[in-house]
């Protein structure tokens, strides 16, 4: 009976058999696959789709040669870098010797020269340089030889030494002045004597160790002559003795100038 109904039960279609043996092919195919691509290597797997560089060819080669000996690094030359280079040492001050001089910012003058005659001329070192009232800073430090001159009026000299002090003079011209001296021999009538002839405003008086000296005040005095030829300066006392000078120089230039000294101021003496 059994047997009678498996007989009894219908056929499958031949076309889902077939269906069926192909999917079991694909499975297998594919597990297949997929069992390749695990075992293999990482690194003989290449992505899908890409190309691949072929592996370079190698070729045999024959021993190598001994490799020259790489030459040695040079520094190459490179400008100095002028903001890192340090500064130069500051080379060693020389003193040098520098003349003194007036300072161009001092205001206070070195010298002042003042005279009683107005616009009386003043000279240093022989060179005109104004007119009383004077001041100047203008002037080289150290010594020098001041002359100022009035007409009619005896001449000043002095000798100046400037430093960092002011130097203040004051000439007096209206006032009679009168200091002269000269060396002189005393001729006497057999011999002579040597002494100083001098002069101020009270008179000339003579000078010596010998028994001939005197004083005269110049109302005494008579006669007061130079003779320049004869190298003698003669001084004769009022109703009294005749007094002869002379004196060793080559000329009579020193008797001559205490001569004229003496008769400048017994002039303006008598004008007072």
């Amino acid at each position: 009976m059994s047997l009678l109904d498996h007989q009894l039960e219908p056929e499958e279609p031949r076309s889902s058999v077939a269906v069926r043996f192909t999917l079991v092919g694909l499975f297998l195919i594919g597990c297949g696959v997929a069992t390749y691509f695990l075992m293999s290597p990482a690194e003989e797997r290449a992505p899908t789709g890409i190309a691949t560089a072929p592996p370079p060819r190698t070729t045999a080669r024959g021993p190598e040669p001994d490799a020259e000996p790489a030459p040695e690094p040079t520094t190459p030359e490179t400008e100095p870098d002028l903001a890192t280079e340090p500064n130069p040492e500051p080379e060693p001050a020389v003193a040098v010797a520098v003349e003194p001089t007036v300072p161009e910012s001092r205001l206070d003058p070195l010298l002042r020269v003042a005279a009683d005659v107005t616009g009386a001329y003043v000279f240093i070192d022989r060179q005109f340089v104004g007119t009383t009232p004077f001041a100047t800073s203008d002037v080289r430090l150290g010594p020098h030889r001041l002359n100022v001159s009035a007409e009619g009026y005896e001449g000043f000299a002095q000798n100046i030494d400037v430093g960092d002090d002011p130097i203040v003079i004051d000439v007096r011209f209206l006032e009679i002045r009168l200091n002269a001296s000269v060396l002189v021999t005393h001729k006497h009538r057999f011999g002579s004597c040597v002494g100083t002839l001098r002069a101020d405003t009270n008179g000339i008086h003579y000078e010596t160790n010998d028994d001939d000296a005197f004083s005269l005040p110049f109302s005494q005095i008579e006669r007061h002559e130079i003779d320049y030829l004869e190298h003698t300066l003669t001084v004769k006392q009022l109703e009294g003795r005749t007094y002869n000078f002379t004196d060793e120089q080559d000329t009579a230039d020193a008797l001559f100038t205490f001569h004229r000294s003496v008769e400048q101021a017994r002039e303006r003496l008598k004008n007072q």
